[in-house]
């Protein structure tokens, strides 16, 4: 694939790149033979390979789900700058 001068302003221009015309034609050199080397992947044989998300085989892990004490709430009140009820206080945002 060749890329011509007027494909190079229209990659340009969609990714909002200021090329100044001194550096255009290497731009364009440099564009087209990335997407030849990109052609050229066109022909691997892919066939047999099995899509994939990921390359290393993925778990979860996760732990038990065990009940243990929590923080107290007069230690995590304390430096709360507003408190109310035994809540934190903060500021409305939302306008009815």
């Amino acid at each position: 694939m060749k890329v011509s001068k007027k494909d190079m302003e229209n990659v340009a221009v969609l990714s909002r790149l200021s090329i100044p015309e001194a550096e255009a034609a290497q731009y364009t050199s440099q564009l087209d033979a990335f997407l030849a080397y990109v052609e050229n992947l066109k022909s691997v044989p892919t066939d047999s390979v099995k899509p994939t998300t990921y390359a290393l085989p993925v778990q979860n892990v996760f732990r038990e789900d065990v009940v243990k004490p929590s923080l107290e709430r007069e230690a995590a009140l304390a430096n709360a700058p507003l408190r109310e009820d035994g809540y934190f206080k903060v500021p409305r945002i939302l306008e009815e």
